[in-house]
């Protein structure tokens, strides 16, 4: 009935209008979390006790902290800076983050491989960062991070909270020594 032509262009067509309804969907979806270790999706929704903070970046993958903590270094003791080291952060990842048994996040240069460049490309946005910390890593680097956020099974001791990330994302960010281009700025 049908030529092969006018199947392999009906074909092409319901594919091309699948893949155009799903972008257009991804599009319009506020922030969709995915796992570092495995790209799944990331669980972590907004919930009663969150920061108005952290329920704005959840719904935009925007970190209010990051902008914050640039335009005013004192805000960074306090919030970010404090949480990293109360946390164990430090254990691995140094006390000025230069990286002890985990790699460097001030991006200075240091001995190790991912010293000067970020593990996970996707942790140059705040977005990408908040997944690997929230969810874990699979250990590209030689070490494996344990999943962080306190909505998520598995969870280190009694987790983080959403807007304990965020800070902690932007005393990151506010310390970054490195070269190129600061994505989470834009």
């Amino acid at each position: 009935m049908f030529g092969n032509k006018a199947i392999k262009a009906a074909l092409l067509i319901t594919v091309l209008g699948f893949l155009g309804l799903t972008l257009s969907t991804q599009a319009s979806a506020a922030c969709n979390l995915v796992s570092t270790k495995d790209g799944s999706p990331l669980p972590v929704k907004a919930s009663e006790t969150d920061t108005p903070q952290a329920k704005s970046f959840l719904e935009t993958c925007i970190n209010p902290y990051t902008k914050a903590y640039a335009a005013d270094p004192t805000l960074v003791k306090a919030g970010g800076k404090k949480l990293f080291g109360y946390n164990g952060c430090s254990g691995c990842h140094g006390g000025k983050l230069e990286g002890v048994m985990a790699p460097s996040l001030s991006k200075n240069g240091g001995q190790g491989a991912y010293d000067g460049r970020w593990v996970y490309a996707k942790d140059s946005t705040d977005k990408g960062m908040f997944e690997t910390i929230s969810g874990g890593t699979p250990g590209v680097s030689g070490g494996t991070m344990y999943i962080w956020h306190q909505s998520l099974d598995g969870h280190i001791g009694d987790g983080l909270a959403t807007d304990d990330i965020l800070k902690i994302i932007g005393y990151i960010r506010a310390e970054y020594k490195g070269d190129g281009t600061k994505d989470w700025l834009k």
